[in-house]
């Protein structure tokens, strides 16, 4: 019998491209099940922002854990954690933190190549990061545990100065880091995507976004995976928001009780 590490890892193998659901709470996961998506992800904004509080580390690790071991026992596909930095400011504290989602059952993780500062969120050095994921991976092996790390590359999120050289000079460190896959959120233009498949051995994912190509485009140019990040929970939170205005407006509640 295959364990969620091995389900999860093998849907990035396919041939068609692996569309992965973001949840933020136990409910959004069994519904994305329901849906027969064959795993499903957390989003740090979004269980975040559910909670009360902004993306960026700001909900305790506790509370998150919390959420994830909701989610873990409602669900009966892969779940991978966005991890965001790592929750430590040291490489033990960071594989500290994920060998407890491991324990705990995750399948997988992301984890960001970038830090928030007083001054913004900028790019860690590519060499301390590509070995502070070599030093999670050694734990993990140490500990006989399987996870798929997905490392999250900012260049495009922050859009800095000649982002695909500087893709391409990360991805070579992160190719041999130890890392199960690649994640470039808000790359967008064709030829920034095929390139960075191209550059990567590891399978490439991508995130919903604006002007991203379909998901047909994208199977064509060789991602892997694509993910939905919080558009999904915005997008419902702002429905509820509508119907909010339209209950006032109405002064029934109407606008809830109608069936479709």
């Amino acid at each position: 019998m295959s364990t969620p590490y091995q389900e999860f890892k093998s849907l990035h193998a396919s041939n068609e491209l692996f569309l992965l659901p973001n949840a933020w709470d136990a409910r959004s996961a069994i519904m994305f099940e329901e849906s027969e998506f064959p795993a499903v992800a957390t989003s740090s904004a979004a269980v975040a922002n559910s909670l009360g509080y902004e993306d960026g580390e700001n909900m305790s690790f506790d509370d998150y854990t919390f959420v994830i071991r909701r989610i873990l026992s409602s669900i009966n596909v892969p779940l991978t954690v966005d991890i965001e930095t790592g929750y430590g400011t040291t490489n033990l504290e960071i594989a500290e933190n994920v060998l407890h989602l491991a324990d705990l059952g995750v399948a997988g993780i992301n984890i960001e190549d970038s830090v928030i500062q007083k001054s913004g969120r900028a790019l860690k050095d590519a060499t301390a990061f590509a070995k502070t994921i070599s030093f999670i991976k050694n734990k993990l092996h140490a500990r006989g545990v399987d996870l798929f790390i997905n490392i999250r590359c900012d260049t495009y999120i922050l859009n800095v100065d000649n982002k695909q050289q500087e893709t391409t000079n990360r991805l070579k460190l992160y190719n041999e880091s130890g890392a199960d896959g690649i994640f470039l959120p808000f790359i967008r233009d064709e030829k920034d995507i095929a390139a960075a498949v191209k550059n990567s051995t590891l399978p490439l994912n991508v995130m919903c976004a604006p002007n991203l190509p379909g998901f047909d485009t994208l199977n064509k140019l060789g991602v892997k995976r694509v993910s939905m990040g919080p558009f999904l929970f915005h997008k419902v939170y702002g429905e509820i928001s509508q119907l909010c205005k339209a209950i006032v407006a109405a002064r029934t509640f109407s606008p809830v009780l109608a069936e479709d």
